[in-house]
């Protein structure tokens, strides 16, 4: 049996005024005098810009309400983002507009001036928003375009409408201890899916002719994996076997008909109706075909003593 080893490595308008008169001369006046012209004098008042107003406040209890109420509704037009996008880079534009949203409702509320009582829930809801806005534009957005493609765009945004409601819930549960509601328009997309994860070894696809072919596959790797075993000519898409191997862990796969070439997937919250990983997949393929009615063996590892090449590939 050979051995593959993979690298899976921003003046004033002075007038002059004209006599007007029916144009006959104008009488002589017998006695001189002196003729005065008053001068006009311009004066300029400055007036000191008036003071920004002051918060309105303290608020009771049915005002603060009513503003967080307000609030809410501001939120939710941008929460339909969300709940809407239909591909990763919408996905991605309506996560940046609701971290947007988030830090102008904190911004809002801190302007506000409230009873001392609940002083302390009010400003723990603002430290949470903006908090909900640092993780929406953070390690998260970066991994929108990869997780939308593994999970799908729903998937991914379920997790991120969990993600927020989990980051908010430090806030919304001290307002509630004095009666008062935010969060409302949330939305409540239920658990996330219970653990699928399929046994080592686990055949999940098989189709084609079968023959004598064996691969022997050691996943040395931090991550499970998928191995699809793809007759030559067909797409990884619609692969002859599909086995799934477990993160530091060995399978062997047999009864594997023709030439073949061996793609690989791996990641977290394996999907079985998809038949992909959910959250922070990748996509492999050896570079090397594999022949018929041979026996290999193949070792997923970071080495450099590889001695077979791989390539990312696109997602499958």
């Amino acid at each position: 049996m050979k051995k593959l080893v993979s690298v899976v490595l921003g003046v004033a308008l002075l007038g002059t005024a004209a006599a007007c008169g029916d144009g006959s001369a104008p009488e002589a006046d017998p006695s001189p005098s002196a003729v005065t012209t008053p001068t006009a004098s311009a004066t300029t008042t400055t007036t000191a810009p008036a003071p920004p107003p002051k918060p309105a406040g303290p608020l009771t209890g049915a005002q603060y309400q009513a503003n967080l109420a307000k609030l809410d509704q501001q939120i939710a037009t941008d929460l339909r983002g969300l709940t809407g996008a239909r591909s990763a880079d919408n996905l991605a534009d309506a996560m940046d507009t609701l971290a947007e949203s988030l830090n102008s409702t904190a911004a809002e509320l801190a302007l506000l001036k409230v009873q001392p009582n609940i002083a302390t829930a009010h400003k723990t809801l603002q430290t949470k928003l903006r908090a909900a806005a640092s993780s929406l534009t953070g390690p998260q957005s970066d991994n929108v375009d990869t997780n939308a493609k593994c999970g799908g765009v729903v998937y991914t945004s379920q997790n991120v409408q969990r993600k927020l409601a989990t980051d908010l819930t430090g806030a919304i549960a001290p307002l509630g201890r004095f009666g008062l509601k935010f969060g409302t328009t949330l939305p409540d997309v239920g658990p996330e899916p219970a653990d699928q994860r399929p046994s080592n070894g686990d055949v999940l696809v098989r189709s084609g002719t079968r023959g004598s072919g064996r691969l022997q596959v050691t996943n040395g790797t931090a991550e499970d994996v998928a191995i699809a075993i793809v007759t030559d000519g067909k797409p990884p898409s619609k692969p002859h076997l599909l086995v799934y191997v477990q993160a530091k862990k060995t399978a062997t796969i047999s009864r594997i008909g023709g030439k073949y070439h061996v793609y690989f997937k791996s990641g977290t919250d394996w999907n079985p109706k998809r038949r992909q990983f959910s959250a922070g997949c990748s996509f492999s393929k050896f570079d090397e075909g594999f022949g018929r009615n041979e026996g290999w063996k193949i070792d997923l590892q970071p080495t450099a003593l590889g001695n077979a090449s791989t390539s990312d590939v696109d997602a499958f």
